[in-house]
């Protein structure tokens, strides 16, 4: 039998551990994109073949239409979660990415971590984004990603009573501080063959913005976006999301 400073140790070290898995579930379900915990979410079907580009953190001025101007050439159409704040200083920029075929999506106002934002402000995050990108756009905004696909379960009923579907991802790496578009290219080609060979669709994630820095240098990102449509447009179909969900 242990003593009772024994016991206490032991206790204390379960305790710790117990503290420990249960932060690690909320992680989980609050970070990971294939967690359900908190709700559901579209990422992507069992439709291998299909793929569908999207771009956060925009609209930007310096490389949007650079990106614009890629997917026209090669005719494809992509799905770009906007920041309100963003949207609000672009309008027109706004109306191009929707003349052009592409579907516009909800990123919030300002790209706060919404798991951790107070209730008020993560339903007006939502809303004024919502508001204003329909108003600019003329269209209504069906989709919404939570920027660092953080959320909790009061982000996705938010977003429901909206009328907004939550959209994560499957396939993305870290675009946004990597200077090498090979990298970029090779890491996405890697998620998306290998989802193929699952028999999954791949949600691509890539960003023509930056919350930081509304003309950030997206230059890398940009042209990986081109390489993959080069890569694969003549064994995949490019859709939107509207295509899934």
């Amino acid at each position: 039998m242990y003593s009772p400073l024994t016991q206490g140790i032991y206790a204390g070290l379960g305790a710790a551990v117990g503290l420990g898995l249960a932060a690690g579930g909320c992680a989980y379900a609050a970070y990971w994109p294939g967690s359900r915990i908190f709700g559901r979410a579209l990422v992507a079907p069992r439709r291998p073949g299909e793929l569908a580009l999207t771009f956060d953190d925009g609209p930007n001025p310096a490389f949007t239409p650079r990106l614009l101007e890629v997917l026209a050439n090669h005719d494809v159409r992509g799905t770009f979660f906007m920041l309100g704040s963003h949207a609000e200083a672009e309008p027109e920029l706004v109306r191009r990415i929707v003349a052009a075929g592409h579907v516009i999506g909800n990123h919030s106002w300002s790209h706060p971590n919404l798991a951790l934002a107070p209730t008020q402000r993560l339903h007006d995050e939502l809303t004024r984004t919502k508001e204003t990108l329909e108003q600019i756009a003329g269209v209504p905004v069906r989709f919404f990603r939570p920027p660092f696909g953080a959320r909790r379960p009061g982000v996705m009923k938010a977003a429901r009573r909206l009328g907004l579907v939550p959209v994560l991802w499957n396939a993305m790496t870290s675009d946004w501080k990597e200077p090498s578009t090979e990298l970029i290219v090779k890491r996405l080609e890697h998620s998306i063959d290998r989802l193929e060979r699952w028999g999954w669709a791949a949600n691509i994630v890539l960003h023509d913005g930056s919350n930081v820095d509304q003309s950030a240098f997206r230059g890398p990102s940009v042209e990986a976006a081109g390489r993959l449509v080069m890569r694969y447009k003549d064994t995949h179909r490019f859709v939107t999301l509207d295509a899934w969900g």
